[in-house]
């Protein structure tokens, strides 16, 4: 954890180190379209912030979400009133978008490992079959698609968005 950051940018989860892909076209559409649905809908209200690519460093290890949510009374602040720069806490729900080089089973070990830390929801994000799927503590995985409604934060309970949704924001036509 105490290794210089490196491009593409490393995370150390559960005793290894690895590096993650650089995102490419769909995972960064999804990451930037999703990160700002959730800032619109939680930043004015002072409820919750999504910041996309955060390194959080927790329980012994420090992962890069793709997106990191955090209620707002838990959100790192200075003195000075400005946000933190170092994240040493769980983010209350961690969204993965799974890269076409990327194991799913090695991004689905980090949800679980945020989840054993206090993490309250996590997102598996699928775009080669469209699916989500959910995570969430003391619960077994569901996987969502097409018009099902997801789970968010119990404060963001007003806002719904469905896996179709999410999905539309690829397609340009």
């Amino acid at each position: 954890m105490k290794l210089p950051e490196t491009e593409p940018v490393s995370e150390y989860v559960n005793g290894k180190i690895s590096q993650k892909p650089i995102p490419q076209g769909e995972h960064s559409r999804l990451q930037t379209r999703l990160s700002t649905a959730i800032n619109q809908v939680g930043e004015p209200q002072k409820i919750a912030l999504a910041l996309t690519e955060l390194r959080c460093t927790f329980g012994g290890s420090s992962i890069v979400s793709d997106i990191a949510v955090f209620e707002w009374q838990r959100i790192p602040i200075l003195p000075s009133g400005r946000i933190a720069t170092k994240f040493d806490i769980h983010p209350d729900w961690t969204i993965e978008i799974l890269s076409p080089d990327q194991s799913p089973s090695r991004v689905i070990k980090k949800v679980t490992f945020c989840l054993k830390q206090g993490t309250k929801l996590g997102w598996f994000i699928d775009t080669e079959d469209e699916s989500v799927t959910v995570f969430q503590p003391n619960q077994l995985p569901e996987v969502k698609e097409k018009q099902d409604i997801l789970p968010v934060l119990n404060l963001l309970r007003d806002w719904q968005i469905s896996v179709a949704d999410i999905f539309r924001w690829l397609s340009f036509t």
